[in-house]
């Protein structure tokens, strides 16, 4: 009996220690701390080859899109009751159609829907109480009633269920050949960003610090040292996975999200409509950091986003394209003739 009040004394005592370090912990360290201290925070190709130095002259240099209130990102307490019950304005096609259906289906048909019960049980409780019908009615079943209420909720459910099986489909579409693909790989608790189309470039993504995201006027919690940079307007191979724990990649104003796990690569696509600035959180509980590996997707003009590419230290597809191919034909002018 000691033995066993021992134990949970000691246990008990663990506990709260860890407790009181949790609480301690300053938040900065959220923010900044990864699995390596010498992680980089950009991997990739050493050098940049002289034609791609001239395309980053020529287009300028890469400027980070400024955050635009309310646009890819929660908004705060509004008088505007619609405006709270539904979701965050929709920058993809797929998004801005469930928007749709959320506001001019669901919410009218799920709020007609209510009403009518409610009006029906007060309905009942005033026509059949026992004060106003003290003998009990003696009906059964109405055949008319029961054919009603069986077919009018099936058509409804038939009207709900049509559009949501196009936008399942929808969120599943195979992404074409030429897309431009991005890996995203979850850890605990900041995410890495690979590039197989650019040479391999990968970009180390952590939490800012509160200060530091109120200094870049960017919302605290969501603000991250190096963004997920893509393009905008193109088909978009996002891939997912994680290096240790259950993860998941969400941007909510993208209608995306998709898991990240361990020795699994899925996939799925996405093409953002303008460019913007869009943030998103892990959405897998993942441990004790969970709420402190936010995502934020920078959508660039195309041109824009090559400059980045190539400032970053990776290289273009087309540019190594052209490489290999002048490569080979220098080859064929240098062998000799038979």
């Amino acid at each position: 009996m000691m033995g066993h009040l021992h134990t949970r004394l000691k246990f008990g005592f663990l506990a709260a220690f860890a407790a009181l370090l949790a609480v301690a912990t300053p938040q900065a360290a959220f923010a900044q701390e990864t699995v390596g201290a010498d992680v980089p925070a950009t991997a990739g190709p050493d050098e940049v080859t002289a034609g791609e130095t001239e395309a980053v002259e020529a287009s300028g240099a890469y400027t980070p899109l400024e955050p635009v209130e309310g646009v890819g990102m929660p908004t705060a307490a509004t008088d505007d009751i619609w405006k709270s019950m539904t979701f965050q304005d929709q920058y993809t096609e797929n998004g801005q159609y469930a928007l749709w259906m959320h506001d001019v289906l669901l919410m009218p048909v799920i709020t007609a829907i209510s009403i009518f019960v409610l009006g029906l049980l007060l309905w009942v409780v005033v026509r059949y109480n026992r004060r106003s019908n003290p003998e009990p009615s003696k009906t059964t079943h109405n055949t008319l009633i029961e054919v009603v209420w069986t077919i009018v909720p099936a058509l409804i459910l038939v009207v709900i269920a049509v559009p949501s099986m196009f936008l399942l489909a929808a969120q599943y579409e195979t992404p074409p050949e030429d897309a431009v693909t991005i890996k995203a790989t979850g850890y605990q608790w900041y995410w890495g960003y690979t590039y197989p189309d650019h040479g391999e470039l990968e970009i180390i993504s952590n939490m800012l610090s509160d200060a530091d995201a109120v200094a870049n006027g960017e919302p605290a919690k969501l603000a991250v040292d190096n963004r997920m940079v893509v393009p905008a307007g193109v088909p978009l191979r996002i891939q997912t996975t994680a290096a240790d724990v259950i993860h998941a990649f969400a941007v909510p104003s993208l209608w995306f999200k998709m898991d990240a796990v361990p020795g699994r690569l899925n996939e799925k696509l996405l093409t953002i409509k303008e460019p913007g600035l869009y943030y998103g959180q892990c959405s897998e509980l993942c441990g004790a950091r969970h709420g402190y590996m936010p995502i934020a997707v920078e959508a660039l003009p195309m041109e824009e986003f090559e400059t980045w590419v190539l400032e970053q230290g990776g290289s273009l597809p087309d540019a190594e394209e052209a490489a290999a191919e002048e490569e080979t034909t220098d080859e064929a002018e240098a062998a000799p003739a038979e």
